[in-house]
């Protein structure tokens, strides 16, 4: 057997990362399990087997962090399944700092798909599916060298090069059995058993209870999908461009908004006020990065409800709870939520019904407002006694003589007064106090309203980004209810987030959609309907819904191959260059020193015969050599390998005679 080769254990280690790296993408690990194996990889890539001395002692180490674990479990601070996640790693880390051999590599190898296992049922999002992935390939990899290590007789050099090709042949007849395998066999839908991901950069949507003025809007340049939506019916628009609320405001104290929150009982339906006939029904998804428990649907809502949460735990059915400003929210807490809405045009809402006090709330005006706003309201109103066309009038202006911008300064004493006669820029939430005050000023009653503006579509649902969070006024209009008026430049009501971000961030939610639809959610009735259609597969091609993706996402996949395909080869090509034999090593370094010090072989003459010369000749370095050409010539024809450290100890002996002959 063949002594193990650098380039397997660097691939048996890499497939180990990944497999650790599909669980830690949850964010559900402690840091220090993280840090931890982080080392021990490092350590593991360098070659550095510290555990391969003291195999007793580190197994005890070992344990005793297994008891940490499972002490954390047990209070409560640690979730089971994370807990035997976090301590398969750790036997991993252990068993890579171990001394190699067979047994060793086979309890990496468990190690790992266990791992994977976990990493499956932590999140098995899109993001696992690449250290899925990374793990077939340097697993499998590294098992095929390893048969092959065993029948190379010991000494010999490992063919890297001749085997990567029928091994990498091996793996692709590997994965498509794994795909065809995923297809044919009776299975549970995996999501069933999934849980969800972690908010992993954080939550990003920035809805809190009140609406402050002032500040960078910063949160229009993030890029991250918060919600995804089916719509019944289906709208059939590429952009939506529809108004999501989440809540309104009805008190501004001159510096920020708020509203007055009347808690009501817990429900599992919570109805708003009655539907119409042209309703939208919603099945909404609040996706990590939202951040907030604040449910969000099309304006204007009439019914929430069947609230679903997502925790690391597991999912579950919760409650929700009415608040002030339309808000409701859900009772627990959790990283996602899913949930139902349905919806009707704001322009059917003809059945709100207010108490004096709430109607009194919608005039209400901040006690040190500069009279100045006034004064500029009723000169651009001239006169309009419709709430709407004056609401219309002052949108149309704002938009008009004021300039959209997200980058002002800190906090000012008066934000309106500022924006509306000194920086004359501002972003949404300017706009929108601006027409809301102007118009109460007047006398029309009207309130501020948060949420999202837009809707992308991604296959047959809508998502929305946290950039498309949003501002804007409702107006209570007699007779029709809280009509949407909107002072934000319609260029700038949606995402500003970067184009050339915004299109990867894209890509990524359209191949995570079809992760979702053919994976995750990949049940016994989808592998009966892919049976059905091979069988008897449709008539016309306009029966068939399917839609290849477009022509740069088979480009960019293209080119991501490409790169992986010149990665590999790059590394092999370093990783598995022939290194010489050690005893030809330890000859050449004879050799060269021996050159060195003026001692010149003869033509053709081998190492054994100018030891020989120079014994016969009674030379100085005949002793010190005679011990190194034998041990040579047991470690290249005799199979027995030197040992490590084995040719610094033969080699000092001679390198003292030799500087000793040169001193003299």
């Amino acid at each position: 057997m063949s002594a193990p080769s650098r380039l397997r254990l660097v691939l048996r280690d890499l497939g180990a990362a990944a497999a650790f790296g599909s669980m830690a993408v949850s964010g559900q690990f402690p840091m220090w399990t993280v840090a931890v194996f982080c080392v021990a990889l490092v350590f593991a890539l360098l070659g550095w087997r510290v555990f391969a001395r003291r195999p007793t002692l580190t197994s005890v180490l070992l344990l005793g962090l297994a008891g940490l674990l499972g002490l954390s479990a047990y209070t409560g601070q640690l979730d089971p399944v994370v807990a035997a996640c976090a301590f398969a790693g750790l036997l991993s880390a252990h068993r890579l700092l171990s001394e190699p051999s067979a047994r060793t590599d086979g309890q990496v190898q468990l190690a790992s798909l266990l791992m994977v296992a976990g990493g499956a049922a932590l999140s098995g999002e899109l993001v696992f599916v690449v250290f899925l992935l990374a793990f077939c390939v340097c697993a499998s990899l590294s098992m095929g060298l390893a048969v092959v290590e065993a029948a190379v007789p010991e000494g010999e050099p490992l063919p890297v090069r001749s085997v990567l090709r029928p091994l990498s042949v091996g793996l692709l007849f590997a994965v498509c059995g794994a795909v065809a395998f995923f297809l044919l066999f009776p299975r549970l839908n995996w999501n069933m058993a999934a849980r969800r991901a972690a908010p992993g950069l954080g939550a990003t949507t920035g809805l809190s209870d009140t609406v402050r003025l002032g500040g960078a809007g910063t949160l229009k340049s993030n890029p991250r999908v918060v919600l995804r939506a089916h719509i019944t019916p289906d709208p059939a628009l590429e952009q939506l461009g529809a108004y999501w609320v989440a809540r309104t405001y009805d008190t501004f104290d001159g510096q920020e908004w708020t509203s007055v929150v009347g808690l009501k009982r817990l429900r599992n339906r919570v109805t708003l006020r009655p539907g119409g006939e042209s309703s939208l029904h919603q099945r909404i998804e609040l996706l990590p990065a939202y951040g907030a428990q604040t449910l969000v649907a099309l304006e204007t809502p009439t019914r929430l409800g069947n609230a679903v949460v997502h925790s690391a735990a597991g999912s579950r059915r919760t409650s929700l709870v009415e608040l002030g400003g339309g808000e409701v929210r859900f009772v627990d807490s959790g990283l996602a939520y899913s949930y139902e809405a349905t919806s009707m045009p704001p322009e059917e809402d003809s059945s709100t019904k207010l108490t004096e006090a709430e109607h009194g709330q919608l005039l209400a005006l901040p006690d040190r407002l500069d009279p100045r706003v006034a004064e500029l309201a009723r000169q651009v109103i001239g006169g309009e006694k419709e709430p709407l066309a004056a609401a219309q009038k002052l949108s149309a202006w704002l938009q008009r003589e004021y300039t959209y911008t997200l980058e002002l300064g800190g906090d000012v004493e008066d934000p309106l007064a500022d924006f509306l006669f000194v920086r004359k820029a501002g972003h949404c939430e300017h706009f929108a106090t601006a027409l809301t005050v102007m118009l109460r000023t007047q006398g029309f009653s009207a309130r501020l309203a948060s949420g999202f503006f837009g809707g992308e579509r991604s296959g047959e649902d809508y998502i929305l980004r946290a950039g498309d969070a949003h501002a804007w006024t409702h107006v209570l209009v007699p007779g029709r209810g809280f009509i949407t008026v909107d002072a934000t430049p319609p260029s700038n009501r949606a995402s500003q987030s970067m184009a050339a971000l915004q299109f990867l961030t894209g890509l990524y939610e359209a191949l995570e959609a079809r992760w979702r639809s053919s994976v995750v959610d990949f049940s016994l009735k989808d592998q009966m309907d892919v049976a059905q259609r091979l069988i008897r597969p449709p008539s016309s091609p306009s029966h068939s819904t399917a839609r290849l993706p477009p022509m740069r996402v088979w480009g960019l996949a293209l080119l991501a191959g490409l790169l992986t395909y010149a990665t590999w080869r790059i590394l092999s090509a370093r990783l598995s260059a022939p290194r010489p034999h050690s005893a030809t090593q330890l000859v050449d370094t004879v050799e060269r020193l021996l050159r060195e010090a003026g001692v010149r072989s003869r033509e053709g003459e081998t190492l054994e015969e100018l030891t020989a010369r120079l014994a016969r000749e009674q030379h100085s370095l005949a002793e010190p050599l005679t011990p190194v050409t034998r041990r040579y010539l047991e470690a290249r024809f005799g199979q027995r390998p030197l040992e490590s450290g084995e040719a610094e100890r033969l080699l000092t002996p001679l390198r003292r005679s030799l500087d000793a002959r040169r001193t003299s």
